[in-house]
């Protein structure tokens, strides 16, 4: 059984930066994509970040340039460092297999505001 648990996530003004880590258990990491995903408020989840097993990443055109995602394998963990953030940045984030096909962890909440 697979398990994410998102951390990072917080208050930050427009500009600031803010670095998210996903803790992910069960053997799946070994092998598979994994992706940020977020959901703003009256909004459907997207994909905004992946990364394959060998480190190659795409991003969503709207976190292009201010977004950077890494894994860990060994540590089984992927992170996101989010640079510039802007006030549509605002939503819950979360962690899973990309395509995503296991259980939503929690998320962390990520609030741009002034």
């Amino acid at each position: 059984q697979v398990q994410f648990v998102e951390s990072g996530g917080g208050l930050v003004q427009p500009g600031g930066s803010l670095r998210l880590s996903c803790a992910a258990t069960g053997s799946i990491f070994s092998f598979a994509a994994m992706g940020w995903y977020r959901q703003a408020p009256g909004k459907q989840r997207e994909l905004v970040a992946s990364i394959t097993l060998h480190g190659s990443t795409n991003y969503a055109d709207s976190v292009k340039g201010r977004f950077t995602i890494s894994r860990d394998n060994a540590k089984t963990t992927i992170y996101l460092q989010m640079n510039s953030l802007k006030p549509e940045d605002t939503a819950v984030y979360y962690c899973n297999t990309a395509p995503s096909w296991a259980a939503w962890g929690q998320g962390t909440l990520v609030t741009v505001s002034s």
